[in-house]
């Protein structure tokens, strides 16, 4: 059984999400929150499998909480953000943050859930057209400007030629399956590959990777 916690300054929100996520036999909600801070006491307290996030709410906002959050590592708590596309300027930030992955309020229902399952398993959520354009955008800038961030070394320096080119896929949304037939290699070899950058690029998972594919400039928005 998954367990859930639901972090959200609108009840009308949760009360939905909770009476979808009891209709599936899978997950549970174990608790609710309305503000960020609140949410922080009550993972800290029930530790949740996942903590669906809200972004904008009243004093402690989503990503603050989820900073708290991931920064704790005995808790076994992922984050999934669910906001609305508006909010973009802000999904960056909850990624960097530690969140896990992101989902808007108005995808399918089943596909919240899914999303909710996928997070849960320690893998990172991409939605597909959402994600990629959200951080094409807003990864290869610091927050707040329109300029370029600079990548924080060299790429060549942090893994080898096969990896830049791993990465770069990565980057590009692809998985490893796609990524072992772009480069005529197993998928299991692939699945090493993306494994090594994660040690290498000190990356929690395939979100962050994406994130950095940006930074070191190998994926143009």
């Amino acid at each position: 059984m998954i367990r859930v916690v639901l972090v959200d300054d609108q009840p009308l929100i949760r009360t939905g999400l909770r009476v979808l996520i009891a209709d599936a036999p899978d997950l549970e909600v174990v608790g609710e929150a309305g503000d960020g801070a609140e949410a922080v006491e009550l993972v800290t307290r029930l530790r949740p499998d996942v903590a669906v996030m809200d972004i904008r709410m009243p004093g402690t906002d989503g990503i603050e909480a989820t900073r708290r959050i991931t920064a704790d590592p005995d808790l076994p708590t992922h984050v999934l953000v669910l906001t609305t596309f508006d909010d973009d300027d802000y999904v960056y930030g909850a990624l960097r943050a530690g969140a896990s992955g992101f989902l808007v309020k108005d995808l399918a229902l089943e596909t919240i859930l899914d999303g909710i399952r996928v997070v849960a398993a320690g893998d990172a959520l991409l939605a597909p057209g959402i994600t990629r354009r959200l951080i094409g955008e807003f990864a290869a800038r610091p927050q707040g400007t329109a300029r370029p961030a600079q990548p924080r070394r060299p790429v060549a320096e942090a893994v080898t030629e096969r990896e830049r080119e791993v990465l770069t896929l990565v980057g590009r949304g692809l998985s490893n399956a796609e990524i072992a037939a772009e480069l005529t290699i197993s998928v299991a070899t692939a699945k090493a590959h993306v494994a090594r950058l994660f040690t290498k690029l000190d990356a929690r998972d395939r979100v962050h990777l994406v994130i950095q594919a940006y930074e070191f400039g190998l994926v143009v928005p």
